[in-house]
């Protein structure tokens, strides 16, 4: 069975830094309680490499393109020295608090907006993915299993913050309020739709919400969620930039050139990566050799962590805390959230063709954030079966697609 690597998680991380008077990583924290980014991996496989004396300042290594000291042993640096980049969650499958010092602390009332935005979405997704079925909207792609990471990140966002979406991120403009007839609208390409027609279906935007408009082709948004960044930051502005793709994007050439002007111009932008497991039919393992997405931001120069993306308490964690060192050092920060896309890549795809039915219900079942999400409410005796009949039912009813041409 193919899966994201999520069994291996931790609660604390630590920041690993390269010591220059060392030539070996050191270990410091820092951030929120033990939240902290990676900032740099520079590790042999077997430990630092004895480094060469030097009897004046002139023999020591004076190139411009590297801060490094030389060696004197031939030794590549190995792709695997490490097992990988550690998962940040804080509640684990049953709703339990890992470790209390990270329990972000939020009210009753917020949690159950987490839930009720995450619900809403999964309700809409069924409502719109039928309604395509059906023939009356050309296209759907559902979010099914992802609903964590929208809503834990868009809550940990100042309203002024904006945003650069893909095209599976509706539940960051639903939990900003965003009506669900203007999503409705847009699906259909009505006359109530903003955009009156022009885009296909789920290419969302919305100005007065800080949403920019969704574009299709891949990874068009990271370079230009960096030049709003640098905008920001030139305006002083203490507003940031969110940029949400998925880990097959990565690989496009757009996410280097994005990655590359972030750090060099140090702009305040969280890039977001929701690594689903699948880019379209492609797993993660055709996809690339490396340990994952946040493995790469240390050599862009871009502090990265590894979170559990079916926990929404620690997606809500790190981007709070990205956010909050963006505005306060003018520094990119890369998100990788672990998940899995649990639906079909889109309503033009089957992916029973390359996934076996077992897989896709493990995640269902055993492992989805709006189920974990329901288990810690219900531990707290913030929620019931009863409430939860009644919010279905309700959440059903609140979401009316066009029932004719009359409606268009």
């Amino acid at each position: 069975m193919s899966r994201p690597p999520l069994e291996s998680s931790c609660t604390e991380l630590q920041i690993l830094e390269f010591s220059p008077a060392r030539g070996c990583p050191s270990q410091a924290s820092g951030g929120a309680a033990a939240l902290t980014f990676v900032r740099i991996f520079l590790l042999f496989h077997q430990g630092c490499v004895r480094q060469q004396e030097f009897t004046s300042l002139e023999e020591k290594p004076q190139f411009p393109g590297a801060s490094a000291e030389f060696i004197d042993r031939l030794e590549f640096i190995q792709p695997n020295v490490i097992s990988g980049i550690p998962i940040y969650r804080v509640m684990d499958r049953q709703g339990q608090i890992v470790n209390p010092s990270e329990d972000p602390q939020i009210s009753q009332e917020e949690v159950l907006k987490f839930y009720k935005s995450m619900t809403l979405l999964n309700t809409m997704d069924r409502i719109l993915y039928e309604s395509q079925r059906q023939g009356r909207i050309s296209f759907y792609m559902t979010n099914y299993g992802e609903e964590g990471t929208h809503v834990g990140s868009v809550a940990a966002l100042d309203d002024a913050d904006l945003v650069f979406g893909q095209y599976r991120e509706a539940g960051v403009l639903m939990h900003r309020g965003y009506p669900l007839d203007l999503f409705m609208a847009q699906c259909y390409g009505n006359a109530s739709d903003p955009g009156k027609g022009r885009q296909m279906p789920v290419h969302y935007g919305c100005k007065d919400l800080n949403f920019v408009t969704i574009s299709s082709p891949l990874a068009t948004q990271i370079p230009q969620a960096v030049g709003a960044a640098y905008a920001f930051k030139r305006a002083n502005t203490n507003r940031v930039v969110i940029c949400y793709f998925g880990e097959g994007t990565s690989s496009e050439g757009d996410a280097h050139a994005g990655f590359n002007f972030a750090a060099t111009l140090e702009c305040p932008v969280i890039f977001f990566c929701r690594n689903n497991g699948y880019a379209i039919s492609t797993p993660t393992s055709e996809q690339y050799r490396g340990d994952g997405i946040a493995a790469r931001g240390p050599g862009y120069g871009i502090q990265s962590i590894r979170v559990d993306g079916n926990d929404v308490f620690a997606v809500y964690n790190a981007t709070k805390e990205a956010r909050r060192r963006a505005v306060a050092e003018n520094q990119p920060f890369l998100i990788e959230a672990m998940t899995y896309r649990i639906g079909h890549h889109s309503t033009s795809d089957d992916s029973s063709a390359y996934r076996s039915v077992d897989e896709v219900n493990y995640w269902d079942k055993q492992d989805h954030p709006i189920s974990r999400l329901r288990h810690y409410m219900v531990n707290r005796n913030w929620w019931d079966e009863e409430q939860e009949k009644s919010w279905r039912k309700t959440s059903r009813k609140r979401q009316h697609p066009p029932r004719d041409r009359n409606d268009l």
